[in-house]
């Protein structure tokens, strides 16, 4: 009996491959860079499933040229790149690859707030560059992260794992969500906010909502001003979220202490002046970037269309 037919956009950890080969017959080669569009849309074409990455946008007009496609796996939580709708309507399974990459996320989390706060870029960069001349009582002095106030904005499966680990830094924790956490999943030191009041008590504010119409853009101007000149802000969530020319414009000022950043509003491109200013710590989007992580990730694609496949209910079904 012949495999299906898979559209894979881009090379996955070699476990998962080995996975791959075992149970699809892949449709072309994946690269680990982005397909171009007419790649995109002639794999689609010929394929039964596939496992697509936030990079690729597949909108209606790409869907109506796939007349085998039974089900789209995402390998990411956000699914912002796919038009649910159209799939909807021409009977296509979406799914995503959550809780797998949960606790990589929340730990690349605390490693930018760690590595804002004490300046820990500017103090490699210093001793690899054969620029540090000895210990002084002044040099690159950071701020402080036990016992200060940690705000979380959004609080889903990532954001309550950034919130869980702030325990050990006796940080007490003010989110903003839509609902309340019920209380066996919450902590006593946690507690719900508005917006407003999340921005403007943290000593440290990191983002974890999707991106939505709704969520783009939640971090402006007006939402910057509302911060603390020794404030933090974090965002390992999705990249439009935060107006980066309003960041820019807030660091410049003096009106934020820094900020870490893993996406972007225009990935790989970023605003120039990130750049430049010292104040910010960015990182190519590791996130989910462990091993394990990007492995779990990619076995959770293939049992959802292995399901979809088989007349079976998808684990991780969105639309």
């Amino acid at each position: 009996m012949s495999l299906p037919a898979l559209y894979l956009s881009r090379l996955l950890p070699p476990p998962v491959m080995a996975a791959i080969a075992e149970e699809f017959r892949l449709v072309s080669q994946p690269a680990p860079l982005p397909p171009g569009s007419a790649s995109l849309r002639q794999g689609l074409r010929e394929a039964q499933a596939a496992i697509c990455t936030l990079t690729e946008q597949i909108d209606r007009d790409v869907l109506r040229e796939a007349p085998h496609l039974r089900v789209i796996a995402n390998y990411a939580v956000g699914y912002n790149n796919i038009d649910l709708e159209a799939a909807k309507e021409r009977g296509i399974v979406v799914t995503n690859t959550p809780d797998v990459l949960t606790e990589a996320t929340a730990d690349l989390t605390w490693a930018l707030l760690l590595a804002t706060a004490r300046r820990i870029p500017e103090g490699h960069g210093l001793v690899r560059q054969g620029a540090w001349t000895g210990w002084e009582p002044t040099q690159l002095l950071g701020a402080d992260v036990y016992g200060k106030t940690l705000g979380i904005v959004g609080m889903g499966r990532i954001g309550s794992a950034v919130a869980r680990r702030a325990v050990g830094f006796r940080m007490p924790v003010l989110y903003c969500n839509r609902r309340a956490l019920a209380p066996s999943a919450s902590d006593p030191t946690w507690r719900q906010a508005s917006l407003p009041e999340v921005l403007t008590r943290s000593d440290f504010v990191s983002l974890h909502v999707p991106l939505t119409a709704e969520t783009r853009h939640l971090i402006g101007a007006a939402e910057l001003r509302l911060m603390r000149p020794t404030a933090f802000l974090l965002n390992t969530s999705r990249g439009p979220v935060l107006d980066e020319a309003a960041l820019v414009a807030a660091l410049r000022e003096g009106r934020l202490a820094g900020a870490g950043l893993d996406v972007y509003e225009e990935e790989p491109a970023l605003h120039p002046d990130l750049r430049s200013l010292t104040k910010v710590v960015t990182l190519p989007h590791l996130g989910s970037a462990t091993l394990s992580a990007r492995v779990r990730m990619g076995l959770v694609c293939i049992e959802n269309i292995r399901a979809v496949l088989e007349g079976r209910p998808a684990p991780n079904r969105v639309a």
